[in-house]
């Protein structure tokens, strides 16, 4: 375990980041010194045990002037660059507040929202899309300049896609595959300039007291917020369901975060089944890591393979 006189970080972390070679061993390792200078030139003493996902931990703090924030560091990585614009963008709305940033360290100091998610606090599914599609809605905003085009990322997702229906062994149907390559050529490639999140599911969704749910861990880009929909492809509570049950049950869900979010239905369907098949083929991709001991990303994959056919059948495709 490591630890600063200030900062112990979680055992579990720190085991997981060891195992993935020298440069995050590096990182690590500066990390409880990297924390304590943060603490110290943004006015914070922490508040509570280190918490992490996994990528970056959270360290619960009081700040003299902002009260109770989270002090967030992440490995680095291109992916993390725009969440601090995301946060700026938005101001608050709909997000956390982000009060203090240090861009070359992956650093944030952030409003601190309740640790209760959207998943745990909600086990009626149409309530959870009618608040997801609402907090999508407020996270519309006009991007500013220098936010990523989302759009730039259509090529990879089809060259990806076409890559991995030859050589990942999947169970999807060529009409699937089809479809959501039809969604990148039709919707990809040109998106509205508005704010999208891009990594929105329910245990991103943090219930809070200024508003009534609050978004974190945003990767920030310009473009098509119905691409948010993902929120409904990933809850969950839809994994147990039969065939016959999941088709309904997505029809209905895709309804209410449509409605609520102020989008085009059949936009949100297409982006949906685009995320299902994106996810099966991608996790197929990476494989199930040990023989007889499926991961939770493994089950995200079987389930999204699962989710594909019936929301292909929507679309009349």
């Amino acid at each position: 375990m490591l630890y600063g006189a200030l900062v112990v970080l979680p055992a579990e972390f720190v085991q997981t980041k060891l195992a993935e070679g020298p440069e995050t061993t590096n990182w690590l390792t500066a990390l409880p010194g990297l924390v304590e200078e943060l603490l110290s030139r943004w006015n914070c003493e922490p508040d509570g045990a280190v918490m992490h996902g996994q990528v970056a931990i959270v360290v619960p703090v009081k700040h003299s002037e902002h009260g109770s924030c989270v002090l967030k560091v992440s490995f680095p990585h291109p992916r993390n660059v725009h969440e601090p614009d995301a946060y700026g963008a938005w101001s608050g709305r709909g997000a956390v507040m982000l009060h203090e940033r240090d861009d070359e360290r992956f650093a944030l100091l952030l409003e601190r929202a309740s640790t209760s998610t959207l998943l745990d606090e909600t086990t009626d599914s149409d309530q959870a899309f009618r608040a997801a599609g609402s907090l999508s809605r407020r996270l519309a905003i006009t991007a500013p300049p220098g936010m990523p085009p989302l759009a730039d990322e259509a090529e990879n997702w089809e060259t990806e896609m076409r890559a991995d229906a030859v050589l990942a062994p999947h169970h999807l149907s060529r009409r699937a595959i089809d479809a959501a390559l039809a969604t990148v050529r039709d919707l990809g490639r040109v998106q509205p300039n508005l704010m999208v999140h891009g990594d929105f599911h329910a245990t991103n969704i943090l219930r809070a007291d200024r508003e009534p749910w609050l978004a974190i861990d945003p990767k920030g880009y310009a473009g098509d917020p119905a691409y948010d929909v993902r929120m409904v492809v990933a809850w969950r509570p839809l994994r147990s369901l039969r065939a016959s049950e999941l088709r309904t049950a997505l029809h209905r869900g895709l309804d209410i975060f449509a409605e609520a979010a102020g989008l085009d239905p059949l936009r949100v369907r297409r982006w949906a089944q685009f995320q299902a098949v994106k996810a099966a083929l991608g996790g197929r991709r990476s494989g199930f890591r040990t023989p007889g001991h499926k991961s939770r990303a493994d089950y995200i994959t079987e389930f999204t393979e699962r989710a594909a056919e019936p929301l292909t059948e929507m679309l009349g495709s």
